[in-house]
């Protein structure tokens, strides 16, 4: 036996706004459901004799919404005979339920649901805001209200703020990037006799405010840029701009060669405030990164070879690929399988093996570390000591041998040779303990240069040249600076 459910709207406001084919329907129903009976409208069916059941209830025996509008959906498809179920505005408008309904349609052969008229909020809410939708509009949902969604640069009408934990959410995730005193408007029963509008600062969107399932909470669009400075399409005009013909003549004469050191030096000055545990510093520099990557991306779009579209799709498809243990479903059992799979899934993507393992390692890096990533490669394939033992072995063996080369006066690229031997042993003894030796020579350079300024600064205190101090007494400053923790 075929089941038919019709789905009303019963508007935006009050019985005056009820389409006269709408309130026929809800005279003739034998079986009227209503999601809520917190409407205008229903005020009135007492008076007109007409009955009805609510979900009112159900809401207070769930913990979220959808919980809550499945519940609804399975009890009106239990009902037998033909039902309308009435909702708030018009049933295609930030109804939840009427989608569900929609849903199990195409799952029930006996189902069919029907979708009649009402009229939705957004025409006397537009009335009552004086704005033009043409201009560029959202419509969210406050109980699912992502920041992600959000572009403030339109007008913004955030619907289902039924109370004022709704009206909190929505609060702590518009200031996550609109100021606390942003002003807001609370919109209630727009286009009725019971209409409200209130202007509120954001931070006092859920205080002292009545709500209702007939408010919308409206956000007027930004117009001040620098409220959205922090957001990455703010950025991306910036880097436009500069490169643009109005822009920075430094800028527009940047390639991607001229900019390559740049990129190098904030790479340093990054690892230098990491090194520091300064936050403050690592923000600047982290922003100093970004800005080359920026810079290289649009030269790239300027020439029209790429821009950071692509760059942001490139690591996206390599990030979900590469972790089929997190967005698929491999299973691993520790960080080891992690490194395993990224490296076949790696080797996979790029195809034929090169003929030598070592030229994966990147031609640009210093030479301390590509003596890391040369040894890391050998190892996986067993060219590697399993203990530490023969590695300072290796070391020591080196150290003498130049030693010898110092004594028997070879010449400096003899004594360069073997130099450097020692130094690529010492790098095989890093990797064994898992110390970075780039970051650690950044580490105690730094260290160096923080101790030595420190006995400048001394002598510039004495009053006397260099000169006059003996190595012992500068040996002291250094003593000094290292106690202090310099």
């Amino acid at each position: 036996m075929n089941k038919t459910i019709t789905v009303i709207g019963l508007g935006a406001g009050d019985l005056n706004q009820l389409p006269l084919g709408i309130f026929r329907i809800l005279k003739s129903s034998n079986q009227l459901f209503l999601r809520t009976k917190e409407h205008p409208v229903v005020s009135h069916f007492a008076k007109e004799n007409i009955e009805f059941h609510s979900f009112d209830d159900v809401y207070e025996q769930h913990d979220s919404f959808e919980a809550v509008y499945q519940h609804i959906v399975d009890n009106l498809c239990e009902q037998s005979g033909e039902i309308v179920y009435a909702v708030p505005g018009h049933p295609l408008v930030a109804e939840r339920t009427v989608q569900l309904l929609i849903e199990k349609e195409k799952e029930m052969d006996d189902l069919h649901v029907e979708i009649k008229g009402g009229q939705s909020f957004l025409d006397p809410i537009f009335s009552a805001l004086k704005i033009d939708p043409i201009e560029g509009f959202q419509l969210l949902d406050g109980t699912a209200l992502k920041r992600g969604e959000l572009q403030f640069t339109q007008h913004v009408l955030i619907g289902q703020v039924y109370d004022q934990f709704v009206a909190s959410d929505v609060k702590l995730t518009l200031m996550d990037d609109l100021p606390d005193e942003y002003p807001v408007y609370i919109v209630t029963a727009a286009g009725s006799e019971l209409e409200t509008i209130r202007k509120v600062k954001l931070y006092e969107l859920d205080r002292e405010v009545e709500l209702n399932n007939l408010t919308t909470i409206y956000v007027p669009p930004v117009t001040e840029e620098s409220t959205l400075y922090h957001q990455f399409e703010s950025l991306r005009h910036i880097i436009a701009t500069l490169r643009g013909p109005n822009g920075c003549p430094w800028d527009q004469k940047q390639t991607h060669t001229s900019l390559k050191k740049y990129l190098l030096e904030e790479a340093y000055e990054l690892l230098e405030a990491i090194d520091n545990e300064d936050d403050d510093h690592i923000i600047e520099e982290l922003g100093d990164v970004l800005l080359q990557v920026m810079l290289h991306a649009q030269i790239g779009e300027d020439e029209g070879m790429f821009s950071i579209d692509d760059v942001i799709q490139g690591l996206s498809d390599k990030m979900v690929r590469r972790h089929p243990h997190v967005f698929s479903h491999v299973h691993v059992e520790n960080e080891e399988e992690v490194v395993k799979n990224w490296n076949e899934i790696k080797q996979a993507e790029k195809g034929e093996q090169p003929s030598s393992l070592l030229h994966g390692v990147s031609q640009s890096a210093t030479s301390l570390m590509k003596a890391y990533y040369f040894q890391k490669e050998a190892a996986k394939v067993g060219f590697d000591w399993d203990h530490i033992e023969p590695m300072w072995g290796k070391v020591w063996e080196e150290i003498n041998e130049f030693k010898e080369e110092v004594q028997s006066l070879q010449g400096e690229d003899k004594l360069s040779n073997e130099f450097g031997d020692i130094l690529f042993a010492l790098v095989n003894v890093a990797r064994y303990y898992k110390v970075d030796p780039e970051s650690a020579l950044a580490q105690t350079n730094h260290k160096f240069t923080r101790r030595f300024q420190y006995i400048e600064e001394k002598v510039r205190e004495s009053g006397k040249p260099f000169t006059s101090f003996t190595l012992e007494e500068l040996d002291a400053f250094w003593n000094d600076a290292k106690e202090q923790g310099l």
